[in-house]
């Protein structure tokens, strides 16, 4: 277990959270550009004067290519040094933000966000591993619960901001508002993130990394395109199978790899091994709340995309409160039982979700997604933190990538477990637009949407369940 990386004791109080306010630009900008671009895909599909199919790659392929190589930049991390990933990573994000903006084509701007998603990766898979190294266990906590409120603001922010875009200005603004944040997180991510040493003696497992990426790709694609190719099509039933042999293969090579990309010793650490399982289930049930509930916003509510975004931002505005509470609070008192209660407010949240009527209002929908923010900002930092503080110091880096990595495939599949739930229960779901429902469907679609979010509630249980599996790691003799 560690304590604090070789950076902690070397950087002051304010150094250290001026460390963290550069960690959290990255934080806020690449799920604020997964999130947004749903809101504007109308926009983008008119202005190219193309099809949905088409231009529902945008934001598919940004996904697909940050899940793909973010173990390896965690890996790297811990070879190189985390400054250095990070920065590249944001360079290259800000760059090719500027290029997404100025795409001329719908196949132009579906390649830029590939690459736009390659470095957003970079971001994602070393921020815990910046953090975990420069704090002291007594403020670790309350520094990931900001680092949480970060994620939470870019995945919140995105649909209002993307309704906002999308009524008043071009969709190429979404990318043009990265370049100035991303400039001064440049400068901030080079004055105060720690260097670190280039680890000696240290190679690649360029195989592991190969196997890792054919897996968490496929893994991906067959999750996010199976509703859309069909779950029993041949083509998706090839790309499982691929995502399978990738998997096993990926296993047989760290097994026998004597400097493992992924070491798979980090597993037999209970504390990680549930921290890790509890993150991929929380990441599961909160994109159930956040795929269904503008359906119903939009299909029974009548409301317009603007709208829509507003009361879509209650769930993070709330968590913007209750995160960094709920981290320092982990620091007093241990992790286990906040990630509990946080999942199992989580779970009755979308329970309560999936009572909504074609009589509820816009307060119904608003403290139920509250209650919900209450439950996420109480789980996410204190898992975090049990994770990221039972890891030996040189595996921080890939620590952080496979936390990054649930995050991700469990936005992926939470995605993907709602809507095979709710177009299976209501098939009209997919063929409708906002506003053409009977009353009949209409209560078809409502059934489809209990049951959709009930999927979502089970997942949060289990994800509590899996929070039992962690404990505070104990505190070093002499620390605070």
């Amino acid at each position: 277990m560690t304590d604090s990386g070789p950076e902690a004791s070397n950087a002051g109080l304010k150094s250290r959270w001026l460390v963290l306010a550069a960690v959290l630009i990255g934080s806020v900008m690449g799920p604020l550009d997964g999130s947004i671009v749903n809101t504007v895909l109308p926009s983008i599909t008119t202005y190219f004067d193309t099809d949905i199919s088409i231009a529902q790659w945008v934001p598919s392929i940004y996904l697909l290519t940050i899940s793909g190589l973010i173990l390896l930049y965690g890996r790297l991390g811990d070879m190189l040094g985390y400054k250095r990933i990070y920065v590249c990573g944001l360079a290259g994000f800000t760059v090719t933000s500027g290029l997404c903006a100025a795409s001329q084509s719908i196949w132009m701007l579906i390649a830029f966000r590939a690459v736009q998603g390659l470095t957003a990766g970079m971001m994602m898979a070393v921020s815990f591993a910046i953090i975990t190294s420069v704090f002291l266990p007594r403020d670790r906590g309350k520094a990931l619960g900001i680092l949480a409120i970060g994620v939470a603001v870019g995945l919140g922010a995105g649909p209002t901001l993307g309704g906002f875009i999308a009524e008043h200005v071009s969709w190429r603004v979404i990318f043009l508002i990265n370049l100035p944040i991303g400039l001064v997180g440049m400068f901030m991510s080079m004055r105060f993130i720690p260097g670190g040493a280039r680890k000696p003696g240290q190679h690649l497992d360029v195989l592991g990394a190969f196997a890792a990426l054919l897996f968490l790709t496929t893994l991906l694609l067959f999750a996010n395109r199976g509703q859309g190719w069909g779950w029993g099509s041949p083509a998706i039933l090839v790309i499982l199978v691929v995502s399978a042999l990738a998997a096993w293969w990926f296993i047989a090579i760290e097994r026998r790899s004597s400097q493992p990309m992924l070491n798979l010793a980090l597993f037999n650490n209970r504390v990680f091994r549930w921290a890790s399982v509890a993150a991929l289930l929380n990441f599961m049930a909160l994109y159930t709340g956040i795929f269904l509930t503008p359906f119903y916003l939009m299909f029974v509510l009548h409301y317009g995309v603007g709208k829509v975004g507003w009361i879509m931002a209650s769930a993070p505005v709330v968590t913007l409160f209750v995160a960094p509470i709920s981290g320092a609070l982990s620091d007093r008192i241990g992790s286990r039982g906040l990630a509990f209660f946080g999942m199992a407010i989580c779970g009755a949240a979308l329970v309560l979700m999936s009572t909504l009527k074609t009589t509820s209002g816009t307060y119904d929908v608003v403290w139920r997604l509250g209650i919900f923010g209450i439950g996420t900002g109480m789980f996410q930092s204190p898992n975090t933190s049990a994770a990221m503080g039972n890891v030996p110091a040189p595996r921080l880096g890939i620590a952080s990538g496979v936390l990054a990595a649930m995050r991700n495939v469990g936005m992926v599949l939470g995605i993907a477990v709602a809507g095979a739930v709710l177009y299976n229960v209501a098939p009209v779901a997919q063929s409708k637009q906002p506003g053409s429902f009977t009353p009949q469907e209409i209560n078809e679609f409502l059934d489809g949407l209990k049951w959709a979010y009930i999927s979502g509630a089970i997942l949060a249980t289990a994800s509590a369940l899996a929070s039992l599996g962690t404990k505070r790691p104990p505190r070093p003799a002499g620390d605070g």
